[in-house]
């Protein structure tokens, strides 16, 4: 019998990370069927609406599973979303996950992904007592690649012809951080 994983809410500065509703469907949908966004992924962009509700159900199948969550990123200052973070492939017993993440391009330079990634690793490290936390990135995705190289991670290896993009065989640069080499930021203090 499966545990069903806790899915918090945390916020930071200029971020709310929360559990995805119902609502999101148009704002996932408008990420997830643009070419460009999606540039880097192993499946192609959405062409029907119904692929959201998926996404969504999806959300609740893996938190009742206890396998993963996915979390709903806002922006604090107006409330917009922005795109979403992942854990997936919990697995208790290797203390071990896999971190993901999508935002939208009017978002992509500014931090976010960095900021939104370290809320949800100092949960991880902190609630899941995880030892290892993995990700994986294309290689032609210099940007995610620097994200997990901010966030500590370490250059592992690559997987060489791992999947297909776009009708192009791609590779992927395996990332590992763990938690002996987790440095989070002191959190900032009250008011500031």
């Amino acid at each position: 019998m499966s545990t069903p994983l806790p899915v918090p809410s945390l916020q930071t500065a200029r971020l709310r990370l929360r559990a995805f509703e119902d609502t999101d469907a148009n704002d996932l949908f408008t990420l997830h069927s643009s070419a460009h966004i999606l540039r880097y992924w192993d499946s192609p962009p959405w062409t029907e609406r119904s692929r959201a509700e998926k996404f969504l159900a999806t959300c609740r199948q893996i938190e009742q599973e206890g396998t993963g969550l996915r979390l709903a990123v806002d922006r604090v200052s107006d409330g917009a979303f922005i795109g979403w973070c992942t854990l997936n492939r919990w697995n208790p017993g290797f203390r071990s996950a896999f971190l993901g993440y999508c935002y939208d391009d009017a978002a992509w330079g500014q931090g976010y992904a960095t900021e939104a990634a370290r809320a949800l690793l100092r949960w991880a490290f902190d609630t899941l007592d995880l030892n290892r936390v993995q990700a994986e990135v294309d290689t032609r995705n210099a940007g995610s690649a620097r994200v997990l190289e901010k966030l500590g991670f370490v250059h592992e290896g690559t997987l060489r012809e791992d999947c297909v993009v776009a009708g192009d065989v791609s590779d992927s640069w395996v990332y590992g951080l763990l938690r002996r080499d987790w440095q989070p930021l002191p959190e900032p203090a009250a008011g500031s």
